[in-house]
């Protein structure tokens, strides 16, 4: 479908004839089929999956590591916190760039970069090589992590995109808790050099997936190869899609990505306050990857394999939250009808309210039934109610940030996802001495009383966030811009995933309030 885009009065520039889609037009992944659709989020949750599995696999054996290359415990552990930087970093490259060339090539491409240098470091004959190859791995790994969430926003409408999120945002958490359970059998039967072969096996099976079963969901890159047809079937310069007029260079929308999220971090106390807590939360998901072989390898001589057993009430607690979702996703939409389509941002604050006590319940559990003479129940069940907060907070912290700072929620989410990803990786290295010198009740203890004190973040928010905002440079007025309030529990996912498309929406604001034209 076409549209023409007239100059405003008094200017003589040239029309364009803007390509968009019709309704029920069949390129538009929104009306390809069900079953098509469900295939393709399948296959991007899997991807997702399979990532986050990449992520946590190795923590299985990092001892064969380090008897192997003969350096110490901590050095060890640095393959798995130089992985999870890239997670940080990655999307701060990968995001604009798939404003310009689309999903399908960057999964394609970073896919294939990841399983490459997955090759290497089940190879590798010293510890350079392993922590070199695992940090382009971590990089390379971020692509699909970052627009897994924006590939099911291009297939689903708002009203159908509910249980599909709940997989995505389930998938995160899923993968690093199944990760030491296959890779604990998988190190005592074949060593810690078989935790990179199945990551490869996995990774290349997601990569022949994306790359040859499923096609491009961004829908501006599908406009915009429908306009270059038009302008090379007709002659006619004039065919161009809205995304084509952004009069940005592309320069300046890199800059704008890459600054802004700093600039709301270290300015905007509802952006940091929360990006701790968040960082918190995710540290506290890698520090069990070395606490549990500590309280059931080291204190209660389990093998890794037995280890990994324990992490299944983490997966079963994810699971159930995300089943909830659904209904958390329901009682918004009736405050939305409630408060007449403009619902207040803090009412998104209310399922991180509820949540927020499920993970020091969970930590105290771990920690005072942690002796090596009690059994391996209490320290194992504890994992029920931290996995089950995980998803409401994580799903609440987005979506009081997306309704906070509308435009400039990409922004808001990446300064986030950085110092969590940072955070996370940190956290990895500290956590063995921590323990040592606490002690293993204490050093739980610690965490839990935490992770006790940042529940006292959304209720500050709840009183006081609305003044925060009102006070704001960044936050949205909501006075003088469209209102979003149709949105639903998983705008928050589509924009940390796609973190780019603020950018995108700040243009078509302009696109609605005048025409774009461009000079003869």
């Amino acid at each position: 479908m076409e549209k023409a885009a007239k100059p405003p009065q008094g200017e003589t520039r040239q029309d364009y004839k803007l390509v968009a889609f019709a309704d029920g037009d069949p390129e538009n992944p929104k009306n390809w089929s069900k079953a098509f659709k469900w295939y393709i989020t399948m296959v991007v949750a899997i991807t997702c999956f399979v990532v986050a599995f990449c992520s946590s696999v190795i923590t299985a054996d990092v001892g064969g590591v380090s008897e192997s290359f003969n350096v110490s415990h901590e050095a060890a552990l640095v393959p798995i916190s130089v992985f999870v930087v890239g997670f940080g970093v990655g999307p701060m490259i990968f995001a604009p760039l798939s404003e310009v060339y689309g999903r399908r090539i960057i999964y394609g491409s970073t896919l294939l970069l990841a399983v490459i240098f997955i090759i290497p470091c089940a190879v590798s004959k010293n510890i350079g090589t392993l922590i070199v190859c695992r940090t382009i791995d971590g990089i390379a790994f971020s692509a699909p992590m970052t627009l897994v969430g924006g590939t099911l926003a291009d297939l689903w409408r708002n009203e159908e995109r509910g249980v599909p999120m709940a997989a995505f945002s389930a998938a995160p958490f899923i993968g690093p808790a199944i990760g030491p359970l296959i890779g604990g059998f998988l190190s005592d039967a074949a060593g810690w050099r078989w935790l990179y072969w199945i990551q490869l096996i996995f990774a290349f099976v997601v990569w022949v997936l994306i790359t040859f079963t499923v096609p491009e969901t961004y829908a501006p890159t599908i406009l915009a190869r429908r306009a270059a047809k038009l302008r090379k079937q007709t002659g006619d310069n004039g065919h161009v899609t809205e995304a084509e007029l952004d009069p940005r260079p592309f320069s300046q929308r890199i800059g704008v990505f890459l600054i802004r999220p700093f600039q709301l971090l270290f300015t905007e106390l509802i952006v940091l306050l929360i990006s701790l807590y968040m960082s918190v939360l995710y540290g506290l998901l890698y520090m069990f990857f070395v606490a549990y072989p500590i309280i059931f390898e080291v204190r209660k001589g389990y093998s890794s394999g037995i280890t990994g057993l324990m992490f299944i009430p983490v997966a079963v607690g994810v699971i159930l939250s995300a089943i909830c979702s659904p209904w958390v996703n329901k009682h918004y939409l009736t405050l939305v009808a409630k408060h007449e389509g403009r619902p207040p941002a803090e009412v998104r604050l209310i399922p991180m309210m509820a949540s927020c006590w499920f993970i020091p319940i969970g930590l105290f559990i771990f920690a005072w039934t942690s002796y090596e003479r009690l059994t391996w129940v209490g320290p194992c069940l504890a994992g029920l109610p931290v996995g089950f907060g995980f998803i409401f907070l994580y799903n609440a912290a987005n979506n009081y940030l997306v309704d906070s700072y509308q435009h400039q929620a990409a922004s808001a989410l990446a300064a986030k996802t950085c110092i969590r990803s940072f955070w996370g990786a940190g956290v990895v290295l500290f956590t063995e001495q921590m323990y040592d010198r606490m002690g293993d009740q204490w050093a739980s203890s610690f965490l839990a009383f935490l992770s006790l004190a940042c529940c006292a973040i959304p209720f500050a928010f709840w009183k006081y966030g609305a003044a925060i905002r009102r006070r704001s440079k960044y936050a949205y007025g909501g006075d003088d811009e469209e209102t979003t309030s149709d949105s639903d529990v998983d705008n928050a996912n589509k924009r940390e995933t796609d973190p780019y498309q603020p950018l995108h929406h700040d243009m078509e604001d302009l696109v609605r309030a005048r025409s774009y034209v461009a000079n003869p």
